[in-house]
């Protein structure tokens, strides 16, 4: 068995994320439904996981794949910005990032876990599958 890659994050992150996940938006919580308890292929996903210096809605180390979910506040200029930069340091880390609107997921969620399920496809076609 393959030993599982370390990713650095500020321990200074856990209580943050720890009340991010007590105060998820309707978004993450219908997110999570399909994504929790390895119901997504049998892979593990975890909410809010400090990566680096950041904190990302969800997470599966697997897959080194991180999804964001992004309300209004993501259209302003200043916050796009910061969320680029955001991305390019989790991506820094070998983490690829799958952005999504809050609308989209409340919405349109079937289209939004076929996007996921391309991903894994591309993955394990890749990488073979889960190890």
């Amino acid at each position: 068995m393959k030993k599982r890659s370390i990713i650095p994050y500020r321990s200074d992150l856990k209580e943050l994320a720890r009340d991010l996940r007590n105060n998820s938006t309707k978004s993450e919580i219908r997110l999570w439904k399909y994504l929790k308890g390895k119901q997504m292929r049998g892979y593990d996903f975890h909410r809010q996981k400090p990566l680096g210096n950041y904190i990302v809605d969800f997470f599966c180390h697997e897959l080194r794949l991180a999804l964001e979910l992004d309300g209004y506040s993501h259209l302003i200029d200043e916050i796009k910005e910061k969320d680029a930069i955001k991305e390019k340091s989790v991506q820094e880390l070998g983490i690829h990032v799958l952005r999504f609107s809050d609308q989209h997921v409340l919405k349109d969620i079937d289209n939004v876990m076929r996007a996921i399920e391309g991903y894994i496809d591309e993955w394990e076609e890749e990488h073979g599958g889960l190890e």
